[in-house]
């Protein structure tokens, strides 16, 4: 492998404009290409094998054309303090803006209140059901001026209106403030890092190509794979993150080859070589846990999870060919100003330099060279193992018991800010007609077998309406076969209130002894029933998926480190880090500590998909940090370093880039927190919080501390396994044992020489 990416790393050096036209085709190519395609459709959200899933697709089966999946909005009037909206002014202002909501071509029909006996019993307030033709996300701005205009218009007349549902949502988000902030924040921390404008530079500017030339294949492909328009945020956030990681990590390296002496074309083959197989490992690792997300069986996280797998690929690809080349440009430009002054690199050096490198193959060295901050932190932490070890386990862990009272669903309107109409369109409701209103319960009964539909019908309306926690029933709604029927059952508990959740299992539950005596069966669905079951869902698969992703990691780390212990030592570390992380989570966004620092109006459960992502994200930046770390002490180490020196090594070369690289995912991540949006900020929060904590306490702390405790048995293999995994030198062993005349300053071939005479 090492052999094999330096050669690579020397042929994208010396045939430089060659890779630079090439990949500018590809994104010319890829660019043209998604211009010409056709527009990403909104994939309609499915989760197979849940019987709300089932119930829906029941009720577009039987019930066709019935636009099942139409935006609707909810207007909400409520007349002033101790006045009723069915006072002569008020009933005239909502009726003529009943009248007004209906115009529209996208408009399908409005409920007025007071036929649709839509009035709460105290009569201070009303609602009107606006259903449209068409989806939330074909929903036009000039329909949404038109409902706005008939609001203040019934506003004008004294009452007070709010608005809520799907209609309302606008499609919008971060809009890419987040990724901006990002890209800022990481030019400040490369510019600092690395103290040069180029250096700082170059990893940003081929994290762009390669994000680029990902969505510009994603837009391409839509089409044909049913991919949504939200398909790539995944894609791009991820490419972008680990396409700056890499880019830096080899950037970094060739900077280190070059302060040593090497000329800048072996430079950036020994860079690619060593750093390039560390950063393919470290890809493959984030390729597995994201292509694992196939394990949970929602259509949309495996399309989500395949395509930011595919952009990982390329961002790995980028970083081996594109860096390479673009060093090879501007060879001394992303080198350090000290560096540059001493003009270190010439032949004499090379040739002691080889002497240096032969000599420690045969004796191990005593002392580091060069220390710095890393290797003063490691120093400290190899004198106290035992007590960081211990203060980083024991502080992850009592962060991580929260996690223990996670409750899982998917936060609505409820979740909003109050400064939000729809948020205040929510409240109103749940005051005016209890709080179960906003969740009502979708009850679809299949009587095709049943001898009198209608009988069998009402017996099931009748049993449900007795059932404890059930507010009101609806009148069932017959399809036009007269063999299905659809109705409303109201809840007394909010959506997201456990006693809800067990009111669904109850009604299930007892489904097999009404549909007995009936002779007819229901199934429960609705947006309550359904985020119910997405959230026992994606519970019952998260274990599954941690024992895939994590098992399959372990056996690739087994396979590049070469020792049994590592590779579970890093799975542990991470499990660790996601587990507190879940645990900051549930603390701030679920049980509502600190939640006004970080701008949090409503507590409730976590969004059903958020362990899944947390998991299936940090897993994959984890492993980065931990594949960066220890490469450089497996490194050191098969070169002759003790274990508890090799440590040090790893922290001398690495600790710097590895802070540098999680200081830019916990900006970018951290970005999303301001925004307004609950659960977007829930994924920011949670994904900067676990970065913090893998990188900072787990790699910088608990690595080293295991590591010190362990000593040489760290990098134990049993040599029946030994003999049967495949080699992979990623520490780069094989470059250290090249022709003397490769090492030695054998002048730097011309352009036109072939790459074979110096390899």
């Amino acid at each position: 492998m090492a052999t094999f990416l330096y050669r690579l790393g020397r042929l994208a050096f010396r045939r430089r404009g060659y890779v630079a036209l090439m990949w500018l085709a590809v994104l010319a190519a890829v660019g043209l290409g998604a211009l010409q395609a056709p527009s990403a459709s909104d994939e309609e959200f499915s989760m197979p094998g849940i019987e709300s899933q089932k119930a829906y697709d029941l009720m577009q089966e039987r019930f066709p054309g019935a636009a099942a999946d139409g935006a609707t909005a909810r207007v909400v009037f409520f007349a002033p303090d101790g006045q009723k909206v069915t006072a002569t002014a008020g009933k005239k202002a909502i009726e003529e803006a009943v009248d007004a909501l209906g115009d529209g071509s996208q408009v399908a029909g409005v409920a007025d209140p007071f036929k649709a006996r839509a009035v709460s019993k105290d009569g201070s307030t009303a609602y009107a059901t606006v259903t449209y033709k068409v989806k939330s996300s074909e929903v036009t701005d000039a329909s949404r001026t038109a409902l706005e205009k008939a609001v203040d218009q019934a506003r004008d007349a004294g009452l007070t209106v709010e608005t809520g549902g799907s209609a309302m949502d606008s499609g919008g988000g971060p809009g890419g403030v987040a990724e901006i902030v990002g890209i800022s924040v990481a030019a400040v921390v490369l510019l600092i890092t690395f103290g040069s404008l180029a250096a700082a530079g170059l990893p940003l500017l081929t994290a762009i190509l390669g994000v680029g030339v990902s969505m510009f294949t994603i837009t391409i492909l839509a089409d044909a794979f049913g991919l949504s328009t939200s398909t790539g945020t995944l894609a791009m956030m991820l490419g972008l993150a680990v396409g700056i990681d890499y880019a830096l990590f080899v950037v970094s390296r060739y900077r280190e080859e070059r302060a040593k002496g090497h000329a800048p074309e072996e430079a950036a083959g020994l860079a690619v070589g060593t750093a390039g197989s560390a950063v393919v490992f470290a890809g493959l690792t984030v390729v597995i846990a994201l292509a694992g997300l196939t394990v949970v069986g929602i259509p949309m996280l495996t399309k989500m999870g395949l395509t930011a797998a595919g952009a990982v690929v390329v961002a790995v690809v980028v970083a081996l060919t594109v860096v390479p080349a673009l060093v090879g440009f501007w060879p001394n430009a992303v080198l350090s100003g000290a560096v540059r002054r001493q003009g270190r690199g010439g032949r004499l050096h090379r040739i002691r330099l080889l002497r240096v490198r032969l000599f420690r193959s045969r004796k191990p060295s005593r002392q580091s060279e060069g220390a710095n901050r890393g290797t003063r932190w490691a120093r400290f932490v190899l004198r106290r193992p035992i007590p960081v070890l211990l203060l980083g386990v024991v502080g992850l862990g009592a962060l991580a018991i929260p996690m223990t009272q996670l409750e899982l669903g998917m936060p609505g309107d409820e979740a909003k800010s109050t400064s939000t109409t729809e948020r205040r369109a929510y409240d109103a409701l749940a005051e005016g007609f209890g709080p179960g209103f906003n969740g009502p319960l979708t009850i679809v009964v299949d009587a095709k077998g049943a001898d009198d539909a209608k009988a069998a019908v009402s017996t099931i309306s009748e049993r449900i309406a007795d059932t404890k926690g059930v507010v009101s029933v609806a009148t069932p709604h017959f399809n036009d076969a007269g063999d299905t029927a659809v109705f409303t059952a109201t809840p007394s508990t909010s959506p997201t209130d456990e006693k809800t959740k067990t009111l669904v299992k109850t009604i299930r539950g007892e489904r097999t002894a009404i549909a007995s005596t009936s002779g007819a069966s229901f199934e429960v669905t609705g947006t309550t029933a359904l985020n119910i079951d997405i959230a026992a869902k994606v519970q019952a698969a998260l274990v599954p998926y941690l024992i895939t992703v994590v098992g399959l990691a372990v056996i690739l780390l087994l396979v590049v480190f070469r020792s049994v212990l590592v590779p579970l030592k890093a799975a542990l570390g991470f499990l660790l880090s996601v587990l507190a992380a879940l645990g900051a989570v549930v603390l701030v966004f679920q049980q509502g500590h600190g939640a006004g620092v970080f701008g949090v109006e409503q507590t409730g459960p976590i969004m059903s998909l958020m362990p899944i992502f947390l998991v299936g994200i940090v897993f994959g930046l984890a492993m980065d940090y931990e594949v960066f770390l220890v490469s450089r002490m497996r490194e050191a180490y098969v070169h002759g370093e003790p274990a508890e020196q090799a440590v040090v090594e790893g922290f001398r070369h690495s600790a710097r880039v590895v802070v540098a690289a999680a200081l830019i995912m916990i900006a970018v991540f951290a970005g999303f927190i301001g925004e307004s949006d609950s659960m977007i900020k829930m994924i920011g929060f949670g994904m900067a919080t676990a970065v913090l904590l893998d990188a900072f306490v787990v790699r910088m702390a608990i690595v080293p501390a295991v590591l010190a405790l362990l000593g040489d048995r760290a990098w134990w293999l049993p040599k029946w396994l030994d003999r049967r995994l495949p080699r992979v030198d990623v520490e780069g062993e094989a470059l250290i044992r090249r022709p003397f005349e490769t090492m030695a300053g054998h002048p730097d071939p011309t352009p036109d020489e072939p790459v074979e005479a110096r390899v």
